[in-house]
């Protein structure tokens, strides 16, 4: 009997999918982003139920890794590390971008696209596919304008589709998809693929605490 796939991705909504083999059995999703933690493992449950299995009946993990913000996209791979660890059972990391790139290649696109999503602070994670949609460029994060002018697909492109060349295709990560075809994907590791540092970093200067009153002139 082919293996009982998890598979979970939180670069922008919470999604969750289960197969067996080609087949897929439930995927979820919750696009409360700013839920990720609390959403997650609730998720997990209901999905397994649906499927009509169990978390102790999964016999391999799949992760999206990114890339995607820092702290919705941690909550995803610390969890799936956390389930394939206590379940002792194989994960397996990809990159997010190319389980919407496999989506729409299975969709009978005829020429190389890009895989957009929104990186915030006016600018896009992308990466470049041929037709069937192997990997030829990235993942890469920049402004819309730098984006390669192809064919574009994903939730990005229409956050910018005055700046990005939208088509028609699949905006959204399909979960399903991946636990059903992502163990035949590239593997990208198992650590989040970031692309650039956090928001919240912590500063590498020390303040002063000093009190400086006026017409005090303090010397360093």
């Amino acid at each position: 009997m082919p293996e009982l796939v998890l598979a979970i991705d939180t670069t922008t909504d919470v999604t969750v999918g289960v197969a067996r083999g080609r087949e897929v059995l439930a995927n979820g999703r919750v696009t409360d982003r700013m839920a990720h933690v609390e959403q997650l493992m609730p998720l997990v449950h209901r999905t397994l139920a649906a499927a009509g299995v169990r978390l102790a009946d999964v016999e391999r993990v799949v992760v999206g890794l990114g890339p995607g913000p820092f702290t919705g996209l941690r909550v995803g791979i610390v969890t799936a590390q956390v389930l394939a660890h206590v379940r002792r059972v194989d994960l397996h990391g990809v990159c997010s971008l190319d389980v919407i790139a496999l989506d729409h290649a299975r969709s009978g696109t005829a020429s190389a696209f890009v895989v957009a999503t929104d990186a915030r602070r006016k600018e896009v994670y992308w990466a470049r596919y041929g037709a069937d949609g192997t990997r030829l460029g990235g993942p890469e994060v920049s402004s819309p304008d730098a984006v390669p002018r192809l064919p574009t697909v994903g939730p990005g492109a229409d956050v910018y589709p005055d700046r990005l060349q939208t088509v028609a295709g699949p905006r959204v990560l399909d979960a399903g998809l991946l636990a059903a075809y992502g163990l035949d994907l590239p593997s990208a590791g198992t650590e989040p693929l970031y692309l650039r540092r956090p928001d919240a970093a912590e500063s590498a200067k020390r303040k002063s605490v000093l009190r400086i009153l006026p017409g005090q002139d303090i010397r360093r």
